[in-house]
């Protein structure tokens, strides 16, 4: 079965950086393109980046552009998200998941917790 494991989330000052990373397995991985996404408070999930399955394209939403880079190492299964310059706005539960799933999106994994403030 399909699993997705995120971590590197936290309590991070305005302007600071994170690295979340997302431990995929139960799946061809590396067929896979790969997107993370957030849900804010009060918030409906929103995609924020997406990679290919060769890592040879991303994009990203408007709000994260030239801050957030998405990139994945398909020898150990696994999407990275480094985000720098962190804004309150970007505080969220973040989660990894594969466009090929959705929508509906049946399985999710816990997410990790990114809180900016100060």
């Amino acid at each position: 079965q399909v699993q997705l494991v995120e971590s590197g989330g936290g309590l991070v000052q305005p302007g600071g950086s994170l690295r979340l990373s997302c431990a995929a397995s139960g799946f061809t991985f590396r067929t896979y393109a790969m997107a993370w996404y957030r849900q804010g408070p009060g918030k409906e999930r929103e995609l924020v980046a997406a990679i290919t399955s060769e890592g040879g394209i991303t994009n990203y939403a408007d709000s994260v552009k030239g801050r957030f880079t998405i990139s994945r190492d398909n020898g150990q299964n696994t999407v990275f998200l480094q985000m720098n310059d962190l804004k309150p706005e970007d505080t969220a539960v973040y989660y990894c998941n594969s466009p090929r799933w959705g929508p509906p999106y049946d399985y999710w994994g816990q997410g990790t917790q990114v809180t900016v403030s100060s």
